[in-house]
């Protein structure tokens, strides 16, 4: 037969409640006590029943990360990928599992209502989401990651409108003035197919700021704003649209992702450019891949893994009853050899296949 608890507790000599201490909060009883117990459970080769082990402890042992797309999706997002690294690193150094809750028939709601976790993560979800309210109802324990510092949701995000801002003026100080800015279209957070995703918003208010100062607009004939998919397909596709028309090309393309940056390098290859003799390009993020692309990648650094780590102790802090505030993570330029000034010719476009 199996054994149980009651046989541990009678072959050590305690109480059923001791030895639901020593499996899970050995810091009530001794170390004696301790050491003993678990010999016998080793012994009798005990497994705990996961759902009595629940009943007792009224925890599950796992934070849920609510995904904006399936998980298939979510995954071939490098930044994204740093993301989870850090919430994991969290989720081991507190024995916690990590469910990823892709949306569940296209709507991320029903993933809320049906998440079977401790805590939660979010991603990108503003405060008059619905998702928020779910959120409240269940009492579940959440933090964001890239919504809002407001009082209905705690977060952990960046200052995205001044790091656009300092990305796009660093593109218009080397002389650019045609530009084309790849935009994140927004995922399966609720909002409508004519809007751009909370982050993109942001940030186009950042690179509006810093066209204002030139002179120019997001809807100046010069400037081009166009949603894409947030991966290196989406990047490549929206690319080579853009500069098959050769006589209104821009001479910089701004990607809000690093994987999108490095889809344009591709649609690059594939005409024959040099990046960036005949295009310059920047990217958001600062993915490992940035530096090891050639030519390495001008971007914006913000500290994906650092988001997740610091979101992931946020939510075990409120499961441990303690207060917490909003973090907002330091941004930096780096400046690389993807970006130079405007070519001083017309574009030239051949094929390589």
């Amino acid at each position: 037969m199996r054994p149980t608890i009651t046989d541990i507790a009678n072959r050590a000599g305690v109480s059923k409640t001791t030895v639901s201490f020593a499996l899970n909060d050995p810091s009530r009883i001794s170390a004696e006590t301790y050491a003993r117990i678990m010999a016998i459970v080793t012994e009798l080769d005990y497994v705990p029943d996961p759902v009595a082990r629940t009943l007792t402890t009224k925890r599950l042992g796992a934070l849920g990360l609510l995904l904006p797309q399936t998980i298939s999706e979510a995954l071939r997002n490098p930044y994204l990928c740093e993301v989870i690294r850090g919430i994991g690193e969290v989720c081991e150094k507190h024995e916690l599992s990590l469910t990823m809750l892709p949306p569940i028939k296209g709507k991320i709601i029903e993933a809320a209502r049906r998440a079977f976790v401790d805590g939660l993560l979010t991603i990108g979800v503003g405060p008059d989401h619905e998702v928020v309210g779910i959120l409240h109802r269940r009492h579940i324990p959440f933090v964001t990651i890239d919504g809002a510092a407001v009082d209905a949701t705690m977060n952990v995000g960046i200052d995205d409108a001044e790091a656009a801002y300092g990305l796009m003026a660093h593109v218009l100080g080397l002389g650019h003035r045609r530009l084309a800015i790849l935009a994140l279209r927004p995922e399966t957070l609720g909002l409508s197919e004519n809007r751009y995703s909370l982050v993109s918003d942001r940030r186009l208010a950042g690179f509006s700021r810093a066209l204002g100062d030139s002179g120019l607009r997001l809807d100046s004939p010069q400037v081009e704003v166009v949603p894409v998919e947030c991966s290196l397909e989406g990047g490549e596709a929206a690319a080579l649209e853009i500069l098959s028309r050769s006589a209104e090309a821009p001479t910089a393309i701004l990607a809000m992702a690093d994987a999108v940056a490095l889809g344009a390098y591709e649609a690059c290859k594939r005409l024959g450019l040099s990046i960036p003799g005949d295009l310059s390009v920047v990217g958001f993020d600062d993915i490992p891949g940035a530096e090891r692309a050639r030519p390495a990648l001008t971007t914006l650094h913000q500290p994906g893994r650092d988001k997740g780590s610091a979101a992931g102790a946020l939510v075990v802090t409120l499961l441990a009853g303690g207060t917490a505030a909003h973090l907002t993570l330091p941004t930096y330029l780096v400046a690389r050899a993807s970006c130079s000034g405007p070519r001083l010719h017309g574009l030239r476009v051949g094929t390589r296949d």
